[in-house]
């Protein structure tokens, strides 16, 4: 048995490989040249004496030992991580790096109000955000690309630790001149209405908010057709706006302004499900936990 191991940056080389399945990529995402990248994985593959990736002109396999292991580097480098979080953790609270995503309809509305705030009381905090679909965080969290993820629930987790930070409406927006004269609480017959004629207007799969739609409508067994499906709020907020149909929009969207220059009406639904809860999630049994609760108090504070 070899007397020599696998080091930390031959498994991210691996992982990263993995991830963007092209060495090009990969090396451009672990800011090293692509020779280095692939220098690393035949090291390891020579340290182990296996081959890990099958390599041709056009594509990148991974034998299913190399998808073994990459399971196994991914476990191996988030307690890498944690090590590190757990030395971070003995020092200030709030203190140095924190890698944080963001799901893409709260970042523009939440973070501008709150990001001043803690660049002023929390000095030290280094903050690095990423932008990403529900989904794409919690995998992010799950591999131990980010620390903890701001999103809305109800959604698919996995097993994480939580912190509430608010309960966010949503409103049904429709055009002012809206022919049907909605009355100041909207009846979810009106919605089921909009299903039937194509013009519930809905964000494209991976935003949870989708999700949180069709629950409020009650209709969570639907996923909508092309031509109902918008790329952000904004998108959607326009296509109100040009008679296209009518949506739904969370409450801090619409306090953030995102209805200004309009002729879209937001009024609230008739519905026990209207509304999605803004949670901070983090893994399990993190080291950083008690940050991560600072945190959450930040965010409530905002």
């Amino acid at each position: 048995m070899s007397t020599y191991l696998p080091t930390i940056k031959q498994l991210q080389y691996l992982v990263a490989l993995h991830e963007h399945g092209h060495f090009g990529r990969a090396a451009e995402a672990s800011f090293v040249s692509q020779s280095t990248l692939s220098a690393g994985i035949r090291e390891l593959e020579t340290l182990l004496d296996v081959t890990l990736v099958e390599r041709s002109r056009r594509v990148v396999r991974f034998t299913s030992l190399g998808e073994a292991v990459v399971a196994k580097a991914h476990r191996l480098l988030r307690e890498g991580e944690e090590l590190a979080e757990l030395v971070q953790a003995a020092g200030k609270p709030l203190s140095g790096t924190l890698r944080m995503s963001v799901i893409p309809t709260i970042a523009p509305f939440m973070l501008p109000r709150i990001l001043p705030r803690l660049r002023k009381e929390r000095p030290d905090l280094k903050l690095m955000l990423r932008e990403e679909t529900s989904h794409d965080a919690v995998e992010s969290l799950q591999h131990g690309r980010v620390d903890c993820v701001l999103l809305a629930l109800p959604f698919a987790t996995g097993e994480v630790e939580a912190a509430h930070i608010a309960n966010d409406e949503l409103l049904v927006a429709f055009p002012k001149d809206d022919p049907r004269d909605p009355p100041a609480v909207i009846p979810p017959s009106m919605l089921d209405k909009g299903i039937e004629d194509g013009r519930l207007l809905l964000l494209e799969d991976g935003h949870c908010l989708k999700e949180h739609m069709l629950a409020a409508c009650n209709r969570p067994e639907l996923r909508g057709s092309t031509s109902m499906i918008g790329t952000s709020l904004h998108t959607l907020v326009q296509m109100v706006n040009n008679d296209l149909g009518l949506t739904m929009l969370p409450q801090m969207a619409l306090d953030a302004g995102i209805l200004d220059g309009t002729d879209v009406v937001a009024r609230p639904l008739k519905s026990k499900n209207a509304y999605r809860e803004i949670t901070l999630i983090w893994r399990k049994n993190s080291p950083r936990a008690e940050e991560f609760e600072l945190l959450a108090e930040e965010l409530r504070a905002g």
